[in-house]
């Protein structure tokens, strides 16, 4: 706690003294986002330092193992920060981020460890497609690193799969008002991957190149002929 109070200090006394015009234009104008990130709770992801956004550029929710529960299934800030994001803040973006090492993608892998901590094999339910996928699809013979890589990537993509059940977010896509990204985080490299949704992988996100998505911004209705009648 003391270092977390000297930093304190130091955003207070060194910091937002140059800052202060910036901060009260948030406040008067509000926040205006582009970009909702749902990351991992780990210490050592923060999206702001990877992207190194400013105040007011990022909307970021955090929980362990950067999960999005399907709609019908839960109730909770995940599922608020997506709604609050997507209809009051109007963002284009939406970025699921996973990570090396990750905590709770070790306990997906070993549950038998999570004897003590309940509530967090209760939340890792939400991935357990993800580690059918890799027991099934994947060879037999990984060792333990491979397979912890394998899983906490196809855990992005699971939860891509539920961000489209929620109703404000198929909205969204419907209309061709979001786009939605998978990235990965790699901590002992700093290099970042994205999930490539047409070629169904992920690749290193390079600047020269153009950032994959998991879903393009594209205006798509099942019934366009009922669309059409209404409109004429």
């Amino acid at each position: 706690m003391d270092t977390i109070i000297q930093g304190i200090t130091e955003f207070r006394d060194a910091v937002f003294p140059g800052q202060q015009q910036m901060y009260q234009r948030l406040v008067r104008d509000g926040q205006q986002p582009k970009a909702l990130i749902i990351a991992c709770a780990d210490s050592r992801v923060a999206p702001e330092h990877i992207t190194q956004a400013g105040p007011g550029e990022l909307f970021v929710c955090r929980n362990a193992g950067n999960i999005v529960p399907p709609f019908s299934q839960h109730i909770g800030g995940v599922t608020s920060a997506v709604e609050y994001a997507v209809v009051a803040l109007g963002v284009r973006d939406i970025v699921i981020c996973g990570h090396s090492d990750c905590g709770a993608m070790k306990g997906l892998a070993q549950p038998d460890a999570l004897g003590a901590m309940p509530n967090v094999a209760a939340w890792l339910r939400h991935s357990h497609a993800a580690s059918q996928i890799v027991c099934e699809a994947y060879p037999n013979d990984l060792d333990p690193k491979q397979h912890l890589r394998a899983l906490a990537l196809e855990n992005v993509v699971v939860q891509l799969n539920h961000l489209r059940t929620h109703p404000s977010v198929a909205a969204g896509l419907a209309k061709g008002d979001l786009r939605l990204h998978g990235w990965f985080f790699e901590i002992e490299s700093g290099s970042l991957l994205a999930y490539d949704g047409e070629a169904g992988r992920f690749a290193p996100l390079r600047t020269e190149e153009a950032l994959p998505v998991a879903e393009a911004s594209a205006p798509r209705l099942a019934a366009p002929d009922v669309a059409a009648q209404a409109a004429e």
